[in-house]
């Protein structure tokens, strides 16, 4: 059995709604320093809110870092970074904003992480953005997404993990000046909590942490595997341990985006026939716009983050999530997906897809191999 941290605390965000007023409340009792790392950072009513939150806090001397993708967050205008810079914020861009059409390995190693560290007390951990659930590519809210709270001891590993990258960040900016001078030792137990694990995905020690996470739990799975996740192009090895968990007897459901926002995204939809014909359960998210990064194993393994199931996310991106081997969160988080599928979820039956126009398949193929292609061109 993977290792697992005890005594946790973990509370379910599901969309903003839940996991903004959460955010807010925290960063407004916070005494001595927070930490926020995010993709995208929109300067919308959102946004607005939570950096008003954070610029009052940095006027309490609360220490504040905010850590945004360069390219993720690339809209916020020079005017507000200005605003954000003269405040008594810390502020860096995690690499500088590249062109999306480059294909160097270098421009596609992206800060995907979401999340807030608060008094090295309490973290927050998911796939939530900071950008309102209404503000969507295609004009179908709201957003579907999730992110947990937590406290207790694997706050601990979090802290350790949000303070390396911002000094590492901040001494490639030769602002050496704004390295975090302190660190909460002491560590809240919650008799009974749950056993978490927080892992990441970086270029270094924890690249395939993640990948090898789920797959242990794919592997060892006896009974369901319930996944949601919004851009989901497995690898072999990936895509080999659902298809002998499914040969195995064990239920496989996958709930997946259905309106692809990217052309890159109809690569998921090569897989369909072959999953189909494994009897693996398909579901396409078609109510609004879904961004899940989740899972439920089983009756105790779930997970939440950002990584998607994709080679971006794999192979090079910084992700992170959280692993938890709790019976009730595993409950609520199953009962969440299975709501998701019920009132938003549209399944994908084979007699279907066989049926589905050949430009249809042909623009899923397409995108599959221009994926590979890239990923060999990146030397990834």
């Amino acid at each position: 059995m993977p290792y697992y941290l005890k005594e946790n605390k973990i509370e379910l965000l599901k969309n903003g709604k839940d996991y903004f007023a959460s955010v807010i409340r925290s960063i407004k009792q916070a005494r001595q320093s927070i930490f926020v790392e995010v993709y995208i950072f929109s300067h919308d009513a959102t946004g607005i809110k939570i950096l008003t939150a954070l610029k009052e806090a940095a006027k309490r001397n609360v220490e504040v870092y905010l850590l945004l993708d360069g390219f993720g967050s690339r809209d916020l205008s020079k005017k507000v970074i200005d605003e954000i810079k003269a405040s008594k914020i810390h502020f860096l861009f995690y690499h500088p904003k590249i062109s999306p059409y480059q294909m160097k390995r270098i421009s596609l190693r992206r800060l995907h992480r979401k999340m807030l560290l608060i008094d090295h007390k309490i973290a927050y951990v998911g796939g939530i953005n900071i950008i309102d659930d209404m503000n969507v590519p295609n004009g179908k809210a709201p957003r579907i997404d999730y992110a947990a709270q937590l406290q207790g001891p694997v706050v601990h590993s979090i802290s350790q993990s949000m303070v390396k990258l911002w000094k590492r960040v901040s001494w490639s900016h030769f602002e050496k000046s704004y390295t975090p001078k302190y660190i909460q030792k002491n560590i809240v137990l919650y008799p009974n909590g749950a056993k978490l694990n927080f892992i990441e995905r970086d270029n270094f020690r924890h690249r395939q942490d993640i990948e090898k996470a789920y797959l242990h739990a794919i592997q060892n799975a006896k009974n369901e595997i319930l996944i949601a996740n919004a851009y989901f192009i497995p690898g072999k090895k990936f895509e080999r341990a659902l298809i002998e968990a499914a040969r195995k007897g064990v239920s496989v459901t996958l709930l997946l985006k259905g309106e692809m926002d990217y052309f890159l995204s109809n690569a998921t939809r090569a897989f369909y026939g072959k999953f189909l014909k494994e009897g693996i359960a398909i579901f396409e998210y078609t109510r609004s716009f879904m961004h899940s990064k989740v899972a439920v194993i089983d009756e105790n393994w779930s997970t939440v983050g950002s990584s998607n199931i994709d080679p971006f996310s794999l192979l090079m991106a910084r992700e992170a999530n959280i692993v938890v081997f709790d019976k009730s969160f595993a409950s609520q988080l199953k009962k969440n997906i299975n709501e998701d599928i019920q009132f938003g979820g549209t399944e994908i039956l084979l007699k279907d897809w066989d049926k589905v126009h050949l430009i249809k398949r042909l623009k899923a193929r397409m995108a599959y191999l221009f994926i590979r292609l890239s990923l060999g061109i990146a030397n990834i």
